[in-house]
Parts: structure tokens; C-alpha cells; sequence
């Protein structure tokens, strides 16, 4: 049986086009180019068998995926590209470690290995009864670069020992330092933006502290953008009521331009109610009441933020924390 030259040619046609796409598949060069090296590396011993590692970010022409931190040469531990610190458990109590960070592509290229940080966790913690005292007086001064802050703080104390201070913003951690320093610098930081950093000391049987009084800090915005939109001054009152719980809210309204008509009011970072005036909404210092009905001891984080008067949603106020009373 013969073809036709009408099927034949379209037959050879075909044939072409998928040799040329599958050509210009496999033209395509690999991904090749290593991630720079982690940078700034440090090692801290939280506890007798726990060490905190930190690093700052590495660069890749294409994307850093992730991140490997190596114990005495031999990988302990892999974490996302979000992440740039770990606590490494598990460890021996008055022991030397040695720990260096590599960074790992999509493609998994590895970066080199950092600068080796080497750190000997302390001995073994005797009967410790007792969390430290939370550090007192947390200062901040925000870089003119809006992307770097320096905090400070007053001394913990502990019936055995204090053997580091953790950085929050709002309720996840970010930065840990020795017992000896009671100052961090932090990096990383968005400009023109509300923070609320707390400090938690820890000991050498891994209890942290209650949290430092919060300190708010606004970085500066950069060049040319538009001032803040969060609301500023945020404070609550909590107390209970009639088998309820009450938490009273008062904030200084953003200037912007315009008449604020509403609120959102998120709690443990979700939606948890609009605040929509009645009437007319009130000008300068705001006020709500939220009801609650968990049971004592239930610990909150919130923070709202303003309708603008094109009807987008501003920025968030700085965050706090209530918890309900026993």
C-alpha cells in the first residue's frame, strides 16, 4: 500500500517539528553556577545539649532553595531558604563543635562550605527550678537604611545561670545572642515598616523567660515612598466580666488624608472581626471592646489596621499580646 504525498509530506513535517522542539528541549544549558557561601556564620550554646547556628543569606542566579548546616563535617541538619538559623539538639554536655553552612539550589548545586565557627556547650545544668527574669528596659534604634535595627536591653537573672537571649518579632524568633551581650544587631529588616520586637532570656536547662515589655519600632521609609498607614499607640486592658473576658483597645488613628471608616482585627495573625463605625467615625484616638470566652490563661497576639479612604487596607499597627486572667 502506498501513501499519498499529502500524508507523506505531512508526515515528514511533523517529524521535523518535533526533532526541532526537542532540540531546542535539550539546547537549553544546566544550571551549573554554584550559590555564594553563607555568610556571617555564628554558633551559640542555648542549653547543655542544644546550639543555636545563624547565618545570612546566600545569593544564586537562579534561586537558594535551601540550606545544609554541617557538625564536624557531616550534615546534622537541612532547612528551607526562609529559614537561617536552627537549633542543633541532641548534643553531649562540655563538648568542643565545630559547625559550617552551605547553600544548596534547585538544581542542587552546593555553595562552598563557610568559615567554620566552633563552640563548646556548657556542663550539664544543675536541679534548675526556675525560668529567668525577663530582661528589663529593651531599647531600639531603627539604621537610616531601613533595613538594619540595634536593640538593647537590661540583664536577666537566674537562680543557676542565663545562658542566652532570643529576639522575637511578634511571636517568631530571629535572632539569639550570648549571655554576655545584651544587645543584637539585626538585618533583614523592610523599610517603612512597624515592628514589635520582644527579648526572652534562657538558661542552661533550655526555660526561657517571660517576654520582655514589647518595643515598637518603625524603620524609616525609603526614597520617594509613602509615609505609614499603620495605626500607632496601640494599647489594651484586659479584664474579666460576668463570666466573659473583655479586652479594651485604644490607637491613634493614621493621617490619611481622609475619613477612616473601618478597621480589621486580626487575632494569632487571622481575620478575627471588621470594626465598622455606627455613626461617624471618630477622629484622633479610637477605642473598641472585644469579648472573649476562652478560658483563662489563653495568651492572644493582635493587631489591626485601617480602610484607607480608597477603600484598600493600610498597614498594620505594631503587634500585642494579652492574656486572659486566671
Amino acid at each position: 500500500m502506498q501513501r499519498s504525498p499529502l500524508r507523506t509530506a505531512l508526515a515528514c513535517s511533523t517529524a521535523l517539528l518535533l526533532a526541532s522542539l526537542t532540540a531546542c528541549q535539550t539546547s537549553e544549558p544546566a544550571d551549573t553556577e554554584k550559590p555564594t557561601v553563607p555568610r556571617d556564620v555564628t554558633a551559640q550554646a542555648s542549653s547543655a545539649t542544644t546550639v543555636h547556628v545563624m547565618w545570612e543569606h546566600a545569593t544564586d542566579n537562579e534561586a537558594v532553595t535551601g540550606y545544609e548546616v554541617y557538625r564536624e563535617g557531616e550534615k546534622a541538619v537541612s532547612v528551607p531558604a526562609t529559614k537561617r538559623m536552627i537549633d542543633v539538639e541532641g548534643l553531649t554536655a562540655s563538648t568542643a563543635y565545630t559547625f559550617t553552612v552551605r547553600a544548596r539550589d534547585a538544581a542542587g548545586n552546593l555553595s562552598a562550605r563557610s568559615a567554620a565557627v566552633s563552640v563548646t556547650t556548657p556542663e550539664p545544668a544543675p536541679a534548675d527550678e526556675k525560668p529567668p527574669t525577663a530582661p528589663v528596659k529593651v531599647r531600639g534604634t531603627a539604621g537610616k537604611d531601613g533595613r538594619t535595627a540595634t536593640l538593647t536591653w537590661g540583664a536577666s537573672t537566674d537562680d543557676v545561670g542565663v545562658t542566652s537571649y532570643d529576639v522575637y518579632q511578634e511571636d517568631s524568633r530571629i535572632h539569639s545572642v550570648a549571655a554576655t551581650a545584651t544587645k543584637a544587631e539585626l538585618t533583614g529588616l523592610r523599610p517603612g515598616t512597624v515592628y514589635t520586637f520582644t527579648v526572652r532570656a534562657r538558661d542552661a536547662s533550655d526555660r526561657s523567660s517571660p517576654d520582655s515589655e514589647p518595643l515598637d519600632l518603625t524603620t524609616p521609609s525609603a526614597p520617594g515612598a509613602p509615609a505609614s498607614t499603620a495605626p500607632t499607640g496601640l494599647r489594651t486592658k484586659t479584664a474579666a466580666e460576668g463570666g466573659e473576658y473583655v479586652v479594651d483597645l485604644s490607637w491613634d488613628q493614621p493621617d490619611t488624608g481622609g475619613t477612616i471608616p473601618a478597621y480589621q482585627l486580626y487575632l494569632d495573625g487571622e481575620l478575627t472581626t471588621t470594626i465598622v463605625w455606627g455613626g461617624t467615625p471618630p477622629a484622633g484616638r479610637a477605642t473598641y471592646r472585644l469579648t472573649l470566652t476562652d478560658p483563662p490563661g489563653t495568651r492572644y497576639s493582635l493587631k489591626l489596621r485601617p480602610k484607607l479612604p480608597d477603600g484598600t487596607w493600610g498597614d498594620f499597627s505594631a503587634q500585642r499580646t494579652v492574656v486572659l486572667p486566671g
